[in-house]
């Protein structure tokens, strides 16, 4: 599977998990079955608020599923229309949040638990 994980910077698995989908300066692109990881830049980061084109910001790459800290209800959506499933990440780097996401332990991020208009940047 290609699992797609926003992260502040690029350090590979080592990499710090962004507290919110849309703002994230980086998507690590995470092969669940081999390990390998590639980062991509977000091509959609300086957006106005709610306006969030997740499939844009991931410029055609094709992905699985989401873990993210945060995600707006328009982006979540978005997605989910798409056929991506999004998942809540719970732990701080990209390497934990792979192994939480193979062990099955990640809840997918329901509609009830998008971000609200003032949600700021900070992890959920």
């Amino acid at each position: 599977m290609q699992i797609c994980i926003p992260v502040l910077e690029d350090r590979g698995l080592d990499s710090r998990v962004s507290g919110h989908f849309g703002s994230a300066p980086a998507f690590m692109i995470v092969d669940t079955d081999s390990g390998t990881c590639r980062v991509l830049g977000n091509h959609n980061e300086h957006h106005a608020h709610g306006m969030c084109q997740p499939l844009a910001a991931l410029a055609g790459e094709t992905v699985d599923g989401i873990i993210v800290g945060g995600i707006g209800m328009g982006a979540l959506m978005k997605l989910q229309a798409a056929g991506i499933t999004v998942y809540r990440a719970v732990h701080p780097t990209v390497a934990e949040t792979i192994a939480a996401f193979r062990d099955g332990s990640l809840q997918p991020v329901g509609q009830d638990e998008a971000c609200a208009a003032h949600h700021g940047h900070h992890q959920h």
